[in-house]
């Protein structure tokens, strides 16, 4: 293709499009330019036709031009902001597949951020979550790589790879002001997005992990078994765990808001266009019928997630409990370009009923509680009545009574002979304080009650 041909062929491209989008061209004049087109966007497609001729003829080594063309449309779209992207073919079928609930990877839900790969929090039960990456972290390498200088596509496609094959990652934590080598087997994702128990004093504990496509059926499935299982007192309340969720669908956050909302507006989209703003409402039915939620976000709860926790919040209808959310919030389209390819595109920004803005903002929760660390001191730093001189001695029956229990704890075996140990995960303490909300809400709508 000829310079004056590949000017021709870019320049046609643009008004095609542009013509397509806002079809007013001049009936009596082919050549006027189309409306809403600076001249100057002429000027700058002839640069690029000419550096792309200077590319195809004088680069110090042969270029694939598809490659280089892929890389500009890419780098057009990642200038806009860290979510918009071009998307190959495979890349385009990997992200219909995430969604789903099945694929291969490390389970981490990622943005750019300063040149770097930052994590918007790993998903629960993956490789990523069992090795400890965190909500927060910067990815910084990849496999002795440095992560800055590539775009978020070319970090992700290095961090696949085969099933079972291991990535050294290093990463910086804000919290700790280090750097940590870790180290991660790949594997297939296959996510449960939503789990569940019943906790003491009938109240129900629902974690969602990710918004994929079987939330909705996942929650009410999760209800009726916990309220099965709570017997005729039913449940008193219930605790929904959003931390570290990285989002998801759009459609699966609403039904998500909705199963705890009679009615009332969920959400709302508006893009460049205020004529083109998106409402979503809630339907009769509320699967709780009234009673206390409290909605637990951290740092790591963003996009869906924070869709949940802003309508929840604002309709009353839950305390939100934890630390600040992420704040994505800004919707992408999945768009389809010829020869199967797609792109990634943000075309509108997520407002809660009230008209927040969740964009670089996030939710904060009306309870703020900081994720703590909580350790049994050493006991040696006590004294005990073991510690005073001249305490009176145990008896020496009950001394070989105390060594013997002491051996039997050490050596437990179960009914298979096999070794068994007494593993205490540490407290969560957010969610301890969550637990003791809802049954002081549910006291209290209890007393209402009798009271009228």
């Amino acid at each position: 293709m000829t310079k004056n041909l590949l000017k021709s062929f870019l320049l046609a491209t643009i008004f095609s499009t542009t013509a397509t989008v806002l079809p007013a061209f001049a009936q009596d004049d082919v050549s006027a330019t189309p409306t809403g087109i600076d001249e100057a966007v002429y000027e700058k497609m002839e640069i690029f036709a000419n550096v792309f001729e200077h590319l195809r003829t004088s680069y110090v080594s042969e270029i694939s031009e598809t490659k280089v063309l892929e890389s500009a449309i890419n780098g057009m779209l990642t200038s806009l902001d860290p979510h918009s992207a071009y998307l190959t073919e495979k890349d385009f079928e990997d992200m219909k597949t995430t969604t789903s609930g099945k694929f291969g990877g490390l389970g981490i839900e990622v943005t750019m951020e300063s040149g770097v790969v930052k994590v918007i929090a790993p998903i629960e039960d993956t490789p990523a979550y069992k090795a400890g990456i965190e909500a927060g972290d910067f990815i910084i390498q990849v496999d002795g790589e440095d992560v800055q200088g590539m775009t978020l596509r070319e970090a992700v496609n290095k961090m696949r790879g085969e099933v079972g094959a291991p990535i050294d990652i290093k990463v910086f934590r804000e919290s700790s002001q280090e750097a940590l080598d870790i180290t991660i087997i790949r594997d297939t994702i296959t996510i449960t997005p939503v789990k569940h128990r019943l906790e003491e004093d009938n109240v129900g504990y629902l974690r969602i992990t990710t918004f994929n496509s079987h939330v909705d059926k996942s929650i009410k499935t999760a209800i009726t078994e916990m309220e099965k299982e709570a017997g005729e007192d039913g449940l008193k309340g219930l605790v929904l765990d959003l931390r570290n969720n990285p989002g998801g669908l759009l459609n699966q956050a609403v039904s998500a808001s909705d199963a705890f909302l009679e009615e009332g507006e969920i959400v709302y989209t508006k893009g460049r266009n205020e004529k083109q703003i998106q409402r979503y409402h809630a339907r009769a039915g509320d699967l709780l019928n009234g009673k206390p939620i409290v909605v637990l976000i951290n740092g790591g709860s963003a996009s869906a997630s924070e869709i949940v926790a802003g309508a929840l919040q604002d309709h009353n209808r839950a305390v939100v409990v934890g630390t600040k959310s992420f704040g994505k919030g800004s919707v992408q389209t999945l768009m389809y370009l010829p020869g199967g390819a797609g792109m990634r595109l943000t075309t509108a920004l997520y407002y809660t009923p009230s008209g927040r803005s969740i964009q670089a903002e996030g939710i904060e929760p009306d309870v703020a509680l900081k994720r703590v660390k909580v350790e049994e001191l050493d006991k040696g730093n006590y004294r005990s009545e073991a510690s005073l001189r001249g305490h009176i001695e145990q008896p020496d029956e009950k001394k070989k009574n105390s060594k013997m229990l002491k051996y039997l704890n050490k050596n437990k075996k179960d009914t298979n002979g096999k070794d068994v140990k007494d593993e205490k995960k540490p407290l969560d303490y957010q969610l301890e304080r969550a637990l003791g909300i809802v049954k002081a809400l549910s006291i209290y709508d209890m007393s209402q009650q009798k009271g009228n």
